[in-house]
Parts: structure tokens; C-alpha cells; sequence
């Protein structure tokens, strides 16, 4: 089976309300239950994929190289890096109740690992956007800059962990570098994605929820300069944090209902389940804490209301994508099993158009998006599409296969990788 990183996606999002329940007040009823079992469930899910990508890159080493140079599916790895400061996150808030201290050595090792992870993304992406490149930009760009703003606002939760004095300094200023190294790449590649949709216009259907993303950049920053602000002990700091908050947060609200609208036309239209829709959650769960971060800042009961609403909203969320996935998800299990090769019967599935000269050779299995596979150049290899795998139109390979799958006798079964032209 094939692994993508675009699968961490999940972590996040399950990760993110453990973050956001641990965060808000007490009097809020169940979230301290709530954020264990999400916490939980992130830990678990971030364990399970980190062992299947670490097998991908064993097994299948070529594939995991070409998903790195690939435009499409490198700004994923980002999503590993938010994964892990995520979860490390939750760990040494929810977590906190059930493992005493050593929910701070875990979150600070998470955090360790995820901010390491996460300013390689960012610099393999700010080095590829200062080259000539020949794909259409998208908003996923953002995710492997995003992962240092994520990690600010996981340090400054470590802040009061370590010793008064350089310590507690030498972690602030890291966390604000790592904060304004962030910020200025997501302006940077926002500008960029801007330009194309304001030439182009909206991405097609399919697109749309990523056009979630930016909201995440928005409420993670507000979170992390509030979150810095009052980890820091400064009034001048915690003055900087308020006022970028209710201006950029402002334009959050803005935002947010901007990308309401176009996402409830899209469902009108048809939007079809895709792993892309996890980018719903981790967005809105930023919104959440970036909220509740200000909230806090100004002691307002209005702005914390209103965090909770978006929390609320997150669970809500939350509970329909898990729900759409693993009917996903079992759906191409059934696939796997009515297309596989019955060497009992010695049944083997064919393509779809008669006469095509092909068969298939062989029962290897990978899993594929609802996106149609179908094959390269080479009669026997079938181009990897990986789980959630959502083409770029600049990408060559994505033309090329685009080109195949509208080609009446070239449509094959999802599912198999090897095929020969021996004849049916």
C-alpha cells in the first residue's frame, strides 16, 4: 500500500481540537474529556502514519523521492512537520493530566522534531519560489512554510517550563524569529497565489478546500503572537500581540465568510469527497485558538464566546470528514477486493475498452484517490497517484495522465500497478 504525506492532514486536524479544547475555559462543559480523547486519537493516528511513511521511504524509495520533487506533493511534508508540533501540542496541554511531567518531555521532543522537520520544508520551498517554476501555484504552497509559525506557538507554551533568565530569553527570541520567518513567506507565496486567482479565477471544484489554507495561516499567527506575548511577561509585547490580532483577525472574519460562501457553491455544484477536505479542520481549529489567544489577551468574554463557537463548529466538522473517509477509505478496500486477482477462479480484471491489446499481469495493490489512474508512456508501469493525490495543472506528469484518463481506450481499473501488452 502506498503512503503519501498528504495523510498527515489528519493528524492535524485531530490534533488541533485536542489543542483548542485544552486551551478554552474550564466552565466550558466536557472539554477536558474531550481534549484526551482527541489527544489520544491524534497520538495514536500520527504514531500509525509515521510508521507507514517510514516504510514508504524503505520500500518504495523512488516514489518517496519523486513525491519530494514533485510541485504537487512536497508542500505535504509540511503537513508532517504541523503534525507532530500539533500533537506535542496537545500532549503537554491535554496530556498533561495523565502523564505529570512527562507530557513536557514529550511535547518538547514533538516540538524538537516537528520545528527541525518544519524549517527544512520551509527552506527547500522559499529556495524552489526564488527559481523560475512552471506550475500553476496553489494555495497548498503554504503548507511548508506555515510549520515555524506553528512551532512558535508551541515553544511559547514551553516557555515557562525552563529556567528563568537566558533560557526563557534564548526560547522567546527563537520562537519569534521562527514566528516572522513564517509570516513573511506566507505573505510572500500568498501574493503569488493571489495574482494567479485573480487571473485565472477560482480553482476548479475539486480545489476548493484547499482554499482553506490561508485561514489557517491567519488564526495560527494570531495565536502564536498572543500566545508569545503572554509567555514573555512584557506589556509592550503583549500590546504587539492585541493590536495584530484584532487587525489581522479582522480580516480572518472577512475571510472566513469569503471562503463559506464559495465552499457552499461548491457543494451545490457537487463537491466530491476527497482527502483535500481535511483541510476544513485544521483551519478552522487555528481560527479557534487564534481567538481564544486574543480572547484571553483583552479579557473578553466575546471573543472567548465566539472561540468556543468555532470550536464547536470544528467538532461538527470534524465528525462528518472522519465520517466521509472511512467510507472513503472502505470503499477502495472493496474496490481492491472486487478488482483483485482470483487466482482460484483465475479471473483477471480487465480495461474498460475492448480490444485494447492489454491485460493485467499482476495483484499488487496500491491505494489511489477518486481521481481516475491511468498509464504513462511506459505500458508497464501506471503512473503513482498517491491517497488524495490532487494534480497540479502545471504538472507534466499530471497533463500527461490527465490526457490518458479522457482517452476512451485508455481507461484502466484503479488499483493496478503492473500491466503488460500480451494481449487480453
Amino acid at each position: 500500500m502506498s503512503m503519501t504525506p498528504n495523510w498527515f492532514a489528519a493528524v492535524m486536524g485531530t490534533g488541533i481540537v485536542a489543542v483548542v479544547a485544552a486551551s478554552l475555559p474550564t466552565e466550558v462543559p466536557g472539554v477536558r474529556g474531550v481534549s484526551e480523547v482527541f489527544w489520544l486519537l491524534a497520538a495514536a493516528l500520527l504514531l500509525t502514519l509515521a510508521t507507514a511513511l517510514g516504510r514508504h521511504w524503505f520500500r518504495r524509495r523512488d516514489q518517496a523521492l519523486a513525491d519530494v520533487r514533485s510541485h504537487t506533493m512536497f508542500p505535504f511534508y509540511g503537513a508532517v512537520s504541523m503534525a507532530m508540533s500539533t500533537v506535542g501540542a496537545a500532549t503537554g496541554s491535554a496530556g498533561h493530566h495523565r502523564l505529570g511531567e512527562l507530557s513536557v518531555t514529550v511535547a518538547a521532543a514533538l516540538w524538537s522534531i516537528g520545528t527541525i522537520v518544519g524549517v527544512v520544508t520551509y527552506t527547500v520551498m522559499a529556495g524552489r519560489l526564488l527559481q523560475p517554476y512552471r506550475v500553476t501555484p496553489t494555495p497548498s504552497w503554504l503548507l511548508p512554510v506555515v510549520p515555524p509559525m506553528v512551532s512558535a506557538s508551541g515553544g511559547a507554551a514551553l516557555v515557562r517550563h525552563l529556567p528563568e533568565g537566558a533560557p526563557q530569553i534564548t526560547l522567546l527570541v527563537f520562537c519569534y524569529a521562527l514566528f516572522a520567518l513564517a509570516l513573511t513567506a506566507a505573505v510572500a507565496v500568498t501574493v503569488v497565489v493571489g495574482r494567479q486567482l485573480l487571473r485565472d479565477g477560482l480553482p476548479g471544484t475539486a480545489l476548493v478546500p484547499t482554499l482553506w489554507i490561508p485561514l489557517g495561516v491567519i488564526g495560527q499567527s494570531v495565536a502564536a503572537i498572543n500566545l508569545l506575548g503572554a509567555a514573555s511577561g512584557h506589556t509592550w509585547l503583549h500590546t504587539v500581540g492585541v493590536v495584530y490580532g484584532t487587525t489581522v483577525g479582522a480580516g480572518g472574519v472577512l475571510a472566513l465568510a469569503t471562503v463559506i460562501t464559495v465552499t457552499a457553491r461548491a457543494f451545490h455544484r457537487g463537491l466530491d469527497f476527497t482527502p483535500a477536505w481535511w483541510s476544513f479542520t485544521f483551519p478552522v481549529g487555528t481560527c479557534a485558538l487564534g481567538a481564544n489567544a486574543l480572547g484571553s489577551a483583552m479579557h473578553s468574554t466575546v471573543i472567548v464566546g465566539a472561540a468556543t463557537m468555532l470550536w464547536c463548529a470544528l467538532l461538527l466538522i470534524w465528525s462528518v470528514v472522519v465520517f466521509r473517509t472511512l467510507r472513503y477509505l472502505h470503499r477502495l478496500l472493496v474496490e481492491r477486493a472486487l478488482t483483485g486477482f482470483d487466482r482460484s477462479s483465475r479471473l483477471q480484471p480487465r480495461r474498460g475498452a475492448a480490444g485494447d491489446g492489454h491485460r493485467v499481469d499482476s495483484s499488487t495493490v496500491q491505494v489511489f484517490s477518486g481521481l481516475q489512474a491511468a498509464p504513462t508512456d511506459r505500458t508497464d508501469h501506471v503512473h503513482h497517484i498517491g491517497v488524495g493525490y490532487l494534480p497540479d495543472p502545471g504538472d507534466e506528469l499530471a497533463q500527461r495522465d490527465e490526457g490518458h484518463a479522457r482517452h476512451p481506450h485508455l481507461r484502466v481499473l484503479v488499483g493496478f500497478t503492473h500491466v503488460d501488452d500480451g494481449g487480453a
